[in-house]
């Protein structure tokens, strides 16, 4: 049987002879990259996965064509940093490494990416340059570490498929609404107990996986989402069941009924408040968060009555199952809930 060393430099050689575009090296119980494989310039796809590799050679950079490398399951403990200079590179595998980070500078290196797969590795953060990578179509980073999404994945707005599953991740960025093209989001089995409100911005997003999760009820709207596919067992869903409870006097502050008043005159256009709103910013910081009462359609700025309603998937989003699903629903006042004719229940906490 042919060491795998020999084998290495046979395949190797018939590719400078052929003046092949791709070299398959995976499988062949290597520690180290051959030398031989920079002088590769014409490589387009280079894998080197199912191996025992540790790291690559700083003279791998001449590869300047190269457009898909496969690292994955080897021994790499940290993302080399020659990665950063391959800016042709459309994919890229690093799955079930020991790779802890992701170094910034290596981020900002590759412009081109499509595809990243960091999926079974150590990694506790993505950093902020992640936002470098523009054009990436598929980032999944499943089963690690991760405790946040930085806020700058909403610069990834040719984003199509996102997996998160199997992390440490209690909240998702509100910026992940503009992720437009986003049509599948794979968030299962984390630590979250809501998703971002933003959500139902995601017009493409067709397949939601957040099972195994600590979710209470979906955002408000959430029954508007063009979802085809929705997977959302072990969670802790509110359940309608009737609780006696008691209703406070309806005291509202004067920043509340201010703002109230602001919002409903700036709706016209052409009114003096509208026109003047731009000369204060910090109150046009603090408008922006406003709701509207699922009701009567008042906005306000302070939640008054969180309430819930449930949907269902069959039903009202045209799914094959028939589950029924709690979205949440914000009110602006008791007389809006105390009105006849819906389908909202007051949420009990304990």
């Amino acid at each position: 049987m042919a060491k795998p060393e020999l084998a290495v430099s046979v395949s190797t050689v018939r590719t400078l002879c052929g003046g092949a575009t791709s070299l398959n090296l995976s499988s062949k119980k290597i520690n180290n990259v051959p030398k031989r494989v920079s002088g590769l310039t014409k490589l387009s796809v280079l894998l080197l996965n199912n191996n025992s590799i540790t790291g690559l050679p700083a003279d791998l950079l001449s590869l300047r064509r190269l457009s898909e490398l496969n690292l994955g399951n080897n021994a790499l403990k940290k993302v080399p940093s020659v990665l950063g200079h391959l800016e042709t590179l459309k994919k890229l595998y690093l799955f079930s490494n020991q790779i802890t980070e992701v170094p910034p500078d290596v981020l900002g290196g590759l412009p081109n990416l499509t595809v990243l797969n960091l999926n079974h590795n150590k990694i506790q953060r993505l950093p902020a340059e992640i936002k470098s990578l523009t054009k990436l179509l598929h980032l999944s980073v499943l089963d690690n570490n991760l405790e946040e999404v930085p806020a700058e994945i909403g610069h990834l707005t040719m984003l199509s498929e996102l997996n998160l599953t199997s992390n440490k991740l209690s909240v998702l960025p509100q910026q992940l609404y503009k992720c437009k093209d986003l049509t599948k989001l794979h968030v299962a089995r984390n630590k979250l107990t809501s998703l971002p409100e933003g959500i139902t911005a995601l017009t493409k997003l067709h397949i939601l996986d957040v099972a195994g999760n600590n979710l209470s009820m979906f955002p408000v709207e959430f029954h508007l989402l063009p979802l085809k596919e929705l997977y959302c067992e072990g969670n802790r869903f509110v359940k309608r069941k009737p609780m006696p409870s008691v209703q406070g006097a309806e005291v509202l502050a004067l920043k509340e009924l201010v703002a109230r008043f602001v919002l409903r005159t700036g709706r016209d256009r052409h009114s003096w408040v509208h026109m003047r709103l731009p000369h204060y910013p910090c109150l046009t910081t603090l408008l922006a968060n406003a709701s509207c009462c699922a009701i009567c359609f008042s906005p306000f700025v302070t939640t008054w009555l969180e309430c819930v309603h449930f949907i269902s998937l069959k039903k009202d989003m045209k799914m094959k199952t028939s589950l029924t699903v709690p979205v949440r629903a914000l009110l602006c006042s008791y007389k809006c809930f105390n009105t006849d004719g819906h389908y909202y229940y007051g949420v009990a906490t304990s």
